[in-house]
């Protein structure tokens, strides 16, 4: 086993067994591993800044460990728990490429599209093997469908994406996405939406 997949295999232990991972993958953060490829794909997040009206809890890394730690308390719910928790982690991977600030607003557009190839890379690097690959890279990909098909967005792709991901598994990665924040969201009204994209969806 070489460093690079005894560091995974550390932080998988964490998403998986912890009850709030985060406390792991915070301290982690300043590791040297982190510093190094393939996991300064994660280590970048923290300096991609967000839309403050959307994420009052600042940059992506900050964000990222409050959906963690929402996948892990709801981890048992998923059909895959492994492939979840990977997802919840590199959700948002592709923010670090794509993130702009167009006419004063901080944006990420296709950041999921970016973010499956990132972590499509990642997980190789990490000598994963090609069908839990797919599996977190497909979740990646398609977690912005719930956002798009509450809205009516034009962007909503619905059966691309059950061609290659359970809408079960983005409903719940999407919940977690969503109350993703600092401040106290309104779970009661975030589980009715996902209610809602699972029977548009289905």
């Amino acid at each position: 086993m070489n460093d690079i997949q005894a560091f995974f295999n550390e932080i998988e232990m964490h998403l998986m067994e912890d009850k709030r991972p985060s406390r792991f993958l915070d301290l982690a953060a300043d590791r040297p591993e982190m510093r190094a490829f393939p996991f300064i794909y994660i280590k970048r997040l923290e300096g991609v800044e967000q839309s403050p009206v959307h994420h009052p809890e600042g940059n992506v890394w900050n964000h990222t460990l409050i959906v963690v730690d929402q996948a892990a308390e709801r981890k048992d719910r998923s059909e895959t728990p492994r492939v979840f928790m990977w997802a919840a982690l590199l959700h948002d991977i592709g923010k670090a490429v794509t993130t702009r600030l167009r006419k004063g607003k901080i944006t990420a557009y296709d950041h999921d599209k970016a973010g499956e190839r990132l972590a499509f890379e990642f997980l190789k690097a990490c000598g994963q093997e090609e069908d839990f690959i797919k599996g977190v890279a497909a979740l990646v990909r398609w977690h912005m469908q719930a956002l798009f098909v509450i809205n009516g967005l034009p962007f909503a792709e619905v059966d691309e994406m059950k061609r290659h991901v359970s809408v079960r598994e983005v409903a719940l990665l999407a919940l977690c996405d969503r109350l993703g924040r600092a401040v106290d969201s309104d779970t009661a009204k975030e589980e009715e939406d996902i209610r809602r994209f699972i029977e548009k969806c289905e």
